[in-house]
This record gives C-alpha cells, sequence and structure tokens, in this order.
C-alpha cells in the first residue's frame, strides 16, 4: 500500500516538473532562439569563411556551443576565430539558461508539494 502510494506520488511530482518546466520554456523560447539562431549563423559564417561544407560548419558550431571543442575542425582566419568566441560565449549563456529553468521548475515543483502537504 505504501509503495503504492509512494510511485503515485513520485508520478504527481514528475508530472508537475514538467508542467512547470513548459511553463518556463514558453517564457523564455524567444530567448533560447534567438540564442540559437545567432550561434547557428555565426557558424554559417565560420563556415564560408573557411570554405567548410554546411555540415562541417553546423558540426562545429554544435561542439563549439556545448564547449566541447575537440579540436579536429579549426579556423584559421582571425575573423572565423572571433565569431567561434561569440558561439563559445553564446553556448555558455544556453547552458546557464537550461540550469536556471531546470532549478526553478524544480523549485516551483517542490513549492507545489510543500503545499500541498
Amino acid at each position: 500500500m505504501a509503495e503504492t502510494r509512494g510511485r503515485a506520488h513520485s508520478r504527481r511530482m514528475r508530472r508537475r516538473f514538467f508542467s512547470n518546466l513548459y511553463q518556463q520554456l514558453r517564457v523564455l523560447w524567444p530567448i533560447f532562439s534567438a540564442i540559437l539562431i545567432v550561434m547557428a549563423g555565426c557558424g554559417i559564417v565560420i563556415g564560408r569563411i573557411e570554405g567548410w561544407r554546411l555540415d562541417e560548419a553546423l558540426y562545429f558550431t554544435f561542439v563549439t556551443g556545448l564547449t566541447i571543442g575537440y579540436g579536429d575542425i579549426t579556423p584559421k582566419h582571425l575573423s572565423a576565430r572571433l565569431l567561434a568566441l561569440v558561439i563559445g560565449f553564446s553556448g555558455i549563456v544556453l547552458t546557464g539558461l537550461v540550469a536556471a529553468v531546470s532549478v526553478h521548475a524544480l523549485n516551483a515543483t517542490n513549492r507545489d508539494d510543500a503545499s500541498e502537504r
């Protein structure tokens, strides 16, 4: 009986979390979209400067934006390197926003649960 109640509570908490997360994402979606557009745009421009194919430019953008930086593709021109910095900083901001939204959703879920008890 207690195990069934625990599972039901977990499902309710999970539903609340995703509901709160969805609400936060609806508010911040324009910011997320703008950051992703800036990152992709910079990556495409870097690809044009360096003579890369589109898939290579987007791969570079993804790897740089997540601050992984494998080093298999690197820009050689100064202007491309400066744009790579923009991608890197944008990726850091995007990661921070995702973390902040997730923490806010967890806190809202916790508040909802505490007020219910």
